[in-house]
């Protein structure tokens, strides 16, 4: 037998499987089982192979081991938004920094698929389950969207971003969106404010459910009653409907809640219009922390979430998942935090 380490070695062009089978002093399947962390290998074999493999210089042809393992090297992130929605929204900037992170030494890449105007999922799904991709990470699902268990029912391992509504067993990775809503209602009635109302996010989204339902609670220690109330989707330009028409319903109002920071800048814009000085005549309590937090004007308080973090966890379960990792846990909660500025 050949020690690891001792063997001459010839380079006679590119190193080959074989080379590094000798070097290593084990069998080609051994070498092979390795490059594919598939198990059955032992710890001292597989520390050889990988010292064969630095030692000759050996770089595995990615098209040959895709014949074998049937895997493509790549991951989808799929958002079930229209294109014009998320790359207005600093969210899913976030979401991508940390996915694009989590990625970082895997040799996998990214494809990034959003919904069209007029696809009702069918063929993303025919895509993701036609053997492009390896896993999928969804997020930014509506109701109970199917396609995440439909893409597990299909054998593709995935993850989700957000609690899913559908009540499948696909995994996924959240914010404490519940706590989160009540660490604001919190921070607003301590501060003496009993005119509360809230810009609630979608009502078919588990995020807009969650932060409501954290908001209800923290308004009911206090006393104070919550049917001050609109839901807006996470545009700007609806935070600024949905403020207006929290005003028109509610007139004492003195305190907001915005489900998400976008939805405060819309809700700033309103109450600048009307006349209204925040945080004097009005406080507003914001979600997310993104960018839009520091560069409106006051700045905005807001509940933190790591959205980035949020994206590489995801990331790092659908690995985990991939490598065939276990015990794996089926949902992941991320904390979040109240960062206070001047407009509460």
């Amino acid at each position: 037998m050949i020690e690891p380490g001792n063997a001459a070695v010839e380079h006679r062009g590119a190193p080959t499987l074989e080379e590094v089978a000798r070097v290593a002093g084990v069998s080609r399947s051994t070498v092979s089982r390795v490059i594919n962390n598939s198990p059955g290998v032992s710890g001292r074999a597989r520390r050889a192979v990988t010292r064969a493999i630095e030692t000759v210089g050996y770089v595995p042809n990615e098209a040959a081991r895709s014949l074998v393992t049937r895997r493509t090297n790549s991951v989808a992130l799929v958002v079930s938004e229209p294109g014009e929605r998320v790359f207005g929204d600093p969210f899913f900037a976030g979401v991508l920094r940390g996915v694009h992170a989590g990625l970082s030494g895997s040799l996998r890449q990214l494809v990034l698929m959003m919904l069209a105007e007029d696809d009702d999922g069918a063929r993303l799904e025919k895509y993701l389950c036609s053997g492009h991709v390896d896993g999928a990470l969804v997020v930014s699902m509506h109701g109970d969207d199917p396609l995440p268990q439909r893409l597990a029912e299909a054998g593709l391992p995935v993850v989700a971003g957000g609690r899913p509504l559908s009540g499948s067993d696909v995994p996924y990775v959240d914010a404490d969106n519940f706590t989160g809503g009540l660490t604001a209602a919190r921070h607003l009635t301590s501060t003496g404010r009993r005119g509360l109302g809230t810009l609630a996010g979608p009502a078919d989204m588990a995020v807009g459910i969650d932060r409501f339902a954290g908001w209800r609670l923290g308004l009911s220690e206090a006393g104070v009653g919550a049917d001050a109330v609109v839901h807006s989707d996470f545009t700007v330009e609806a935070g600024a409907r949905a403020m207006a028409e929290l005003l028109e319903r509610h007139s004492e109002l003195d305190a907001v809640f915005a489900a998400a920071d976008i939805i405060a800048v819309g809700a700033l814009r309103e109450l600048a219009a009307r006349g209204l000085a925040v945080p004097d005549d009005v406080a507003v309590v914001g979600f997310d922390d993104s960018v839009l937090a520091t560069t409106v004007t006051p700045r905005l308080t807001t509940v933190r979430q790591p959205v980035e973090e949020l994206g590489r966890t995801m990331t790092w379960r659908l690995l985990a998942q991939l490598a065939g990792e276990t015990p794996l846990p089926p949902s992941i909660l991320l904390p979040t935090e109240l960062v206070v500025r001047e407009s509460a």
